[in-house]
């Protein structure tokens, strides 16, 4: 005979799971573009806008997840007793780890229904119109609360650092995509072109 999974675990899971949405959006506004570039982190993800196809190394990602645990199962433990707590912990995680996959998937795959076309277009217009402004990758819940969300027609993607699933071989944009994105500039890329792209995202700011 199956035995039912308790609802306080089910619940538990759910706000661990909504715990790490809100932990992205904290990390990703007042860490990785907070004031000072040179934070734990933030580095490694302005050079990430500099260089979309750029992502941190696993074994980085993997620290950190284990240091997630390491720090919110105790909490959680002490808040919501053992069981809950590591129900919490396992959302949370859960989800954090859903997020660098959905994540690396909106720079390298194209979308799929309608919640994979708003994941990218709110990604993109944080990354190509304001890095200040869309800190959710996952959901649009936190930047609605903190009224940092970002709104366009179309995201202004330069050409040199298109996302390979939105331009055909001649390096023009698929006709699909048309309506969500526009391409600017050129696709050529140098040292000059780096060096400012770098710049801006040191910065916060868009690409030139």
């Amino acid at each position: 005979m199956q035995m039912p999974i308790p609802i306080p675990w089910v619940g538990s899971f759910v706000l661990g799971a909504l715990g790490w949405t809100l932990a992205e959006y904290l990390l990703h506004r007042f860490v990785f573009h907070g004031a000072s570039a040179r934070r734990l982190g933030a580095s490694e993800h302005r050079r990430h806008h500099a260089q979309v196809d750029y992502f941190a190394p696993w074994w980085q990602k993997a620290l950190a997840a284990v240091a997630a645990v390491a720090v919110v199962w105790p909490l959680a433990g002490v808040v919501a007793g053992g069981a809950a707590g590591l129900a919490f912990t396992i959302g949370f995680i859960g989800m954090y780890l859903l997020y660098e996959v959905l994540h690396r998937r909106a720079h390298t795959h194209p979308p799929r229904g309608a919640y994979g076309r708003w994941r990218r277009r709110n990604h993109f217009a944080h990354h190509f119109t304001d890095p200040r402004r869309a800190q959710g990758v996952t959901s649009p819940l936190w930047d609605r609360v903190f009224s940092t969300r970002l709104s366009v027609d179309k995201v202004r993607v330069p050409r040199r650092l298109a996302m390979p699933w939105l331009v055909d071989a001649c390096g023009d944009i698929w006709p699909v995509y048309a309506d969500d994105y526009e391409l600017v500039g050129s696709a050529h890329r140098d040292a000059r072109t780096r060096e400012a792209d770098a710049r801006a995202a040191f910065a916060n700011r868009r690409p030139e």
